[in-house]
Formats: structure tokens, C-alpha cells, sequence
């Protein structure tokens, strides 16, 4: 963990600085893909993340992640997709900016598209939103449509590190499991972005569901419950009925501290994840 500089300087999305794709000229593009043609295309969402955390907390998550092994790597990063899809019970929350699934998936297969017609034959995914169920549609779509040779890769980057989401009575560092924009999620915000944080108007809330604890899962499925989080209507409640506030948990117990060792081994994975398809395609 001691070699990622943390936070991460960030302010890449708008200066030359070989990071993002938008930002260079053809010749560089072309310059670039003579060395390295693998592009990092992050995915998140515009959502209410409570009164403390910016409503694009899901793409800055990744965003920086994309940034830091970029940097390491010398792979492209996209700007991101700023809208994501979302499950039925974020409808109608305000600050929240759904896309239809069936819309969703044809705009990102038509940016895999895209890309790959630029040159980028290897492409990751790299989501930061609860749309892991939807992406992979677009993935195989692609792939359908056009039966030509690429390497496309969806990675949710809480998939990469599940041990670094316990809780304090498992050995971790948290009291609380992984929900959203809570005490888990919010530690890796101030790991990453401190700056556009504002703890001290952080609220917390209670999250419940209406079956008995065991049968559903939580953020990201990690707890390996039967019913992925996903995988229900009516089980739960809707979030602008339930958690108004925009968290589901205790964002006020979130320090820096406690995401920077799940932070470290996440930007491992992720740049041996780059360096392991460099190396083998």
C-alpha cells in the first residue's frame, strides 16, 4: 500500500496530461496505441449519497482508481459515464438520475463500439454503481453484434476486495456492513476525494428490510446470502420512503483510515489486473 500516493492528486479530466482519452489530440491517440491499446472506461452513476457526499461519489470512486493505475501502467483512462442505471427502489429519489436499463445498455455497448473502431481492443469496465447486474448485457451484446476480436472486462471494483469489507467482530475495520453511502463507502470517499466531502453534515439512519436477516444480501453481495441485492422486488423498502436522507447506515463513523488498506489492495489488483492483460494479449 505504500507505493499509491493517497489521496490522489486528481484534476486529470481537463489538462494534458496523458490520463484521459478526450483530452488528447488524434496523433496522440495513435501515438499511444502503438504502446499500449488497453482503455479503462469507468462507469458510475449521478445519486444521492446524503448531505455530505457529492451525487457523482459513484464515478470519482472510480475515476481515481482509473487515474492512479493509469498513471502506473500508462494505459487510457475515458471520462466517465456520468448516469447510470438503477434498481426500482431508487426511483424517485431526488438528486438521483435513473437511466432505463434497455437505454442504458445500448449506450454502452455502443461506446465498447466505439472505442474498439478507435483502436482500444482492450477494454475494462470499471464500475462504481449498483448496475453490476446490467453491464455484462452490454458486454455480450457487443460481442453478438459484431463478432469481432476484443478483450472487454467488467470490474466492480468491491468484487476485487470482499475481505476488506468486514466488520470489526470479523477482524475488519468497520461497524457496519456495506450498504450505500454509509460508514463503509464514505471511508473510501475520504480516502480518495477528502476534498469534495463534508462530514460534519453527515446524517445516519437505520437500514432495515421487511424479511429476516440472512435471505437478502447487501451492497455488492458480498455477504454471499442466497437473494443477491438485486435479485428481489418488495423485500425492501424504497429509498425515498425509508432513507430520505440519501444513506442507507452511519456515514458519520467513515474515516480515511479505515478504506486505506482496502484502497491499497484494490489499486494492486487493479494494476496487476492491467499488466497481467498487457502482458498476455
Amino acid at each position: 500500500m505504500a507505493k499509491w500516493s493517497l489521496p490522489p492528486k486528481g484534476g486529470h479530466m481537463d489538462k494534458r496530461t496523458g490520463i484521459y482519452l478526450q483530452t488528447m489530440t488524434m496523433r496522440d491517440i495513435e501515438e499511444r496505441l502503438k504502446v499500449n491499446d488497453l482503455l479503462i472506461v469507468p462507469l458510475g452513476a449521478t445519486e444521492a449519497h446524503g448531505p455530505n457526499a457529492p451525487i457523482g461519489e459513484d464515478i470519482f470512486l472510480v475515476t481515481r482508481m482509473a487515474e492512479a493505475v493509469a498513471e502506473r501502467t500508462g494505459c487510457t483512462v475515458s471520462e466517465p459515464l456520468w448516469f447510470g442505471s438503477h434498481p426500482y427502489h431508487h426511483i424517485g429519489m431526488p438528486t438521483t438520475v435513473p437511466i432505463p436499463e434497455d437505454t442504458f445498455v445500448e449506450f454502452v455497448r455502443a461506446m465498447i463500439a466505439g472505442f474498439w473502431n478507435m483502436g482500444f481492443r482492450k477494454q475494462i469496465l470499471l464500475n462504481g454503481h449498483g448496475q453490476e447486474y446490467v453491464i455484462p448485457t452490454a458486454i455480450h451484446q457487443f460481442a453478438k453484434k459484431y463478432r469481432v476480436p476484443a478483450l472487454i472486462i467488467n470490474l466492480n471494483w468491491y468484487h476485487a476486495v470482499p475481505t476488506h469489507f468486514k466488520l470489526k467482530s470479523e477482524g475488519g475495520p468497520y461497524e457496519t456492513p456495506f450498504i450505500h453511502a454509509d460508514e463503509a463507502e464514505t471511508s473510501w470517499c475520504l480516502a480518495l476525494f477528502p476534498e469534495l466531502m463534508k462530514q460534519e453534515w453527515a446524517v445516519d439512519n437505520k437500514p432495515f428490510g421487511f424479511l429476516p436477516e440472512g435471505h437478502v444480501d447487501k451492497a455488492g453481495s458480498l455477504l454471499r446470502r442466497p437473494i443477491n441485492w438485486y435479485g428481489h422486488v418488495g423485500a425492501g423498502p424504497i429509498e425515498v420512503k425509508a432513507y430520505i436522507e440519501g444513506v442507507v447506515g452511519k456515514p458519520s463513523l467513515a474515516t480515511a483510515e479505515k478504506a486505506l488498506p482496502g484502497v491499497g489492495a484494490l489499486l494492486d489488483y487493479f494494476e496487476k489486473l492491467v499488466t497481467d492483460i498487457m502482458e498476455t494479449f
